[in-house]
């Protein structure tokens, strides 16, 4: 699968036009903010640009940034102005054509920021100890459609977790299905390629994380994806597919479910872009000046991170109500609007 993988990005895809399901990063749900760095990209990196979602959380000035599978490096180049001149960004990938677009252009961005923050190496993300990557060495990893192309994503997860600082977080955008999906599907070169064959079932990711570490996956946004290629269509059925960004924190002593302990916060409102409210997920709006309920987990991610500062912390552990309300299983995914509303896909 790696040597498809690379065929595929390397050589049969030229740019996002060339792929077969739904178009990367539809502009019209971008960002205003987003715009503006987007513009000091080269045109040669975005044009071959696959990703599926946006991995640029909040409060990164000064952070350390990895980015797995970081393609032609359009993301790590709009984090590279993120994170500042204080901060670095480093990109992997195991494509050479790819890597060679990212560092044709490391000059002519260095020149547009006014210094120079992001690096590119040739490796697996499956393998990053063969890198010399120092334990706990980055604040924040970012990945945008690339874990479900990796044949052992067990070996993705257990190394993003040893790579971060205690209190940062695996944030990053990927392809998700409904269900299981059949052996021949998932071996089928054109589905892996467009990021569909190697989906995993949404559940299975979850109980993935959480055995590696990352006891409280977060899912911050996601949309359904069309399958716009009939036969590609044909072949999958009726498994249906979401593109969906998580934040993983590595937090020890996070509970597999949310505990209440009568705990709240209050968000200052002081994170320069999230001055009237605070998104820590899909579940958590955090609206500034306003007492806000949080169960033992959420408290944990604000306090114990670099999000701490920008928030007062109501209560302690010393007295438990049992779960929190809302708490929850089933699919977590918005399902209204699958047919007029699709998502990209890779």
């Amino acid at each position: 699968m790696h040597e498809s993988v690379q065929n595929y990005y390397g050589k049969i895809l030229q740019n996002s036009g060339d792929l077969k399901t739904s178009a990367c990063c539809d502009a019209s749900n971008m960002p205003a903010w987003l715009k503006p760095l987007l513009a000091n990209v080269h045109p040669e990196v975005s044009a071959r640009y696959y990703g599926c979602g946006l991995v640029a959380p909040a409060l990164l000035d000064g952070c350390r940034i990895l980015d797995l599978g970081s393609g032609s490096g359009r993301d790590c180049y709009v984090l590279a102005q993120l994170v500042g001149a204080e901060g670095s960004v480093l990109g992997v990938d195991m494509t050479a054509e790819q890597l060679a677009v990212a560092n044709a252009h490391l000059d002519y961005h260095a020149e547009r920021f006014g210094y120079v923050n992001v690096a590119f190496r040739y490796g697996y993300i499956e393998d990053l100890a063969a890198l010399d990557l120092a334990d706990a060495s980055f604040d924040v990893i970012v990945s945008n459609c690339v874990i479900n192309l990796s044949p052992d994503k067990d070996s993705v997860l257990r190394e993003a977790y040893r790579l971060l600082k205690p209190g940062g977080e695996l944030y990053f955008s990927d392809v998700y299905a409904d269900r299981r999906l059949a052996d021949e599907l998932r071996q089928d070169e054109v589905l892996y390629g467009e990021c569909l064959g190697g989906a995993l079932y949404w559940n299975d990711f979850e109980n993935l994380a959480r055995r590696h570490g990352f006891s409280d996956p977060r899912l911050v946004e996601d949309q359904p994806i069309s399958i716009t290629d009939p036969a590609l269509a044909d072949k999958l059925g009726d498994a249906r597919f979401f593109s969906a960004t998580y934040r993983l924190f590595k937090l020890d002593g996070l509970e597999p479910a949310c505990e209440d302990y009568g705990q709240a916060v209050i968000y200052r409102g002081s994170i320069a872009g999230a001055e009237q409210a605070f998104v820590l997920d899909k579940h958590h709006r955090i609206e500034t000046g306003r007492v806000f309920p949080v169960c033992g987990n959420t408290w944990r991610m604000l306090k114990d991170s670099r999000f701490a500062p920008h928030f007062q912390f109501i209560g302690d552990f010393s007295r438990h109500f049992g779960l929190f309300a809302g708490c929850g299983g089933g699919l977590p995914f918005d399902q209204q609007g699958t047919a007029s509303s699709p998502a990209s896909c890779c």
